[in-house]
């Protein structure tokens, strides 16, 4: 069960964003933690997963040249 949950510090090495760029993830919807008290946050490695999927997805078609 463990290796199921992230904390943030795993999500922001396993996206390789800012906690600035989760902040602004969550805020928008984009992840939803699945338990959040006080500033800490849980976070699915399935919605992780999807979310790093999408994001290469996104950066291909927007930055084809970057390839």
């Amino acid at each position: 069960m463990q290796s199921e949950i992230l904390t943030p510090a795993e999500v922001l090495e396993e996206l390789q964003i800012t906690r600035q760029a989760l902040g602004s993830l969550v805020k928008r919807g984009k992840l939803v933690p699945v338990k959040e008290v006080n500033r800490d946050r849980l976070f699915l490695r399935e919605d992780i997963e999807n979310r790093k999927e999408s994001a290469k997805e996104l950066y291909s078609k927007y930055r084809p040249y970057d390839e």
